[in-house]
């Protein structure tokens, strides 16, 4: 190298540095993880839609992991944005590519998952259990399952544990079929593609409704934790929040409402029940369907809360009469079908039409200051006992040190109605108000129970095309 050229290099040598150093700067990003999904004004979660994460109701999205979701969005100061996908592989494919911040997915904590994705702590407990058809011989042990065949998803935990289990006792034959989702899995079993399935305690819960003829046998693995994954390698600053985040919302007692929430209240159908239920749902919905619809939309209820007040009435049974009088598919008394303008209480559309004008009506008459879904809850309430029953209910729970505004204060007040010791502080008599807390309690499953169906694979054909 010349002299003249060294020379040339050293007074160039300070432009390039600064050149290099501008240059980093707009290459390099700016801040933490969690700064820059605060300055986009963004979370954005992969997920795999499902009735223990994400699905739909009358207020849009919901479901546990989406709820958790919203509020981490809400506590950051960001809209969340969902990305869904078909199955747990596209879920952790999706996360490493850097299509979103974190998955939510409803993800058992794996010792593999460990190994390759950043796990938060748990939010929810869940069991593995082993399903079977009823009529079968029950199985109580991995020995029953031997020679079998047993149905699980691809790439849960579930499939997992089974391979665990295969790799501990080789003499274990199994023949495994897998799929995508939990309702497949469940379907292959009933319809007696498969001897045996895997499934989380939590799909059991929401699931047991739809599948009826099918039930748990004995546990594979107790209390796994379910969490979110984040991918490795980020600086860690929007996973410590989640983790900060999740924490706290266990330590309050947050992540247990919604469990309770979403499976609390579940109605714990006997095998008839069920049953009925299901076949109701395909044998006599479709005849009401598009009348339901058509009254909610005039009153502003979602028609599937409608459709379950008249399955608790009356089964969906356009004839059905009470041993007190009362008639037809929504159950109205002669007074009430007078006040709502009805000439025949038998006749499904006006039945229908005038018992959800009657629930708004309940629904208007509550102080403003109620809000959902208490407000829907104590019309519900009244709508079985009476509006000036559930006045005196909620004169008690204010008395008592309650929310006369909360329905889990009220409904622990509304069976004091038939007690005798409390006859002198009501204004509207003694009722049957512990009858009242039970009817509420089986709308709300039927609901569910509804939404649940209208939201999978095998029942949602049947009530979309009983639409159109």
């Amino acid at each position: 190298m010349t002299i003249r050229l060294r020379r040339k290099l050293l007074a160039w040598a300070p432009l390039v540095l600064l050149a290099a150093l501008i240059l980093g700067l707009f290459l390099r990003p700016s801040g933490t993880a969690l700064e820059r999904i605060q300055a986009r004004g963004e979370l954005v979660v992969v997920t795999r839609p499902s009735l223990t994460t994400v699905y739909g109701d009358e207020n849009g999205s919901t479901g546990m992991e989406y709820e958790l979701a919203r509020g981490f969005a809400e506590r950051l100061g960001v809209k969340l944005r969902l990305v869904e996908a078909d199955d747990l592989a596209t879920v952790q494919k999706l996360l490493l590519a850097g299509k979103a911040d974190f998955a939510a997915a409803g993800l058992v904590i794996t010792e593999q998952r460990r190994q390759q994705l950043r796990l938060t702590t748990p939010y929810q407990k869940v069991d593995t259990l082993v399903m079977y058809r009823l009529g079968e011989p029950r199985p109580n042990t991995l020995a029953d399952l031997d020679g079998k065949s047993v149905a699980v998803v691809s790439g849960s935990s579930n499939a997992d544990l089974l391979e665990q289990a295969r790799a501990a006792q080789p003499e274990l034959t199994l023949d495994v079929y897998t799929g995508t989702t939990v309702e497949q899995t469940l379907a292959r079993v009933e319809e007696g593609e498969a001897d045996y399935a895997l499934i989380n305690s939590n799909d059991y819960a929401i699931h047991r409704g739809l599948f009826p003829d099918l039930a748990a046998g004995f546990t594979v693995g107790a209390d796994q934790g379910l969490a979110w994954a984040f991918a490795p390698g980020s600086d860690g600053s929007l996973y410590q929040a989640a983790q900060r985040y999740l924490t706290q919302q266990n330590a309050i007692g947050a992540t247990e409402q919604l469990a309770k929430r979403f499976y609390g209240h579940v109605e714990r159908f006997d095998l008839y029940s069920a049953r009925s239920f299901i076949r109701h749902l395909d044998d006599r919905l479709p005849d009401y369907t598009n009348a339901f619809r058509d009254a909610a939309e005039d009153a502003g209820f979602d028609w599937r809360l409608l459709a379950a007040v008249a399955y608790q009435e009356s089964l969906w049974d356009a004839g059905a009469i009470s041993p007190t009088g009362v008639q037809g598919l929504m159950m109205l008394t002669n007074q009430t079908a007078r006040e709502m303008g009805v000439t025949d209480r038998t006749d499904p559309a006006q039945s229908i039409h005038a018992g959800a004008a009657y629930l708004r009506k309940l629904h208007d008459r509550m102080p403003e200051r109620i809000a959902e879904p208490d407000r829907t809850w104590l019309a519900l309430a009244a709508y079985n006992v009476g509006f000036g029953h559930l006045e005196d209910a909620r004169v008690l729970t204010q008395k008592q040190g309650g929310d006369p505004d909360r329905w889990q204060d009220v409904k622990q007040r509304l069976p004091m109605l038939a007690k005798p010791a409390y006859a002198g502080q009501l204004r509207y008599g003694p009722a049957r108000g512990g009858q009242a807390v039970a009817y509420v309690r089986h709308v709300r499953g039927y609901y569910d129970l509804l939404v649940w169906a209208e939201n999978s694979e095998r029942h949602r054909p049947t009530l979309v095309a009983a639409a159109e």
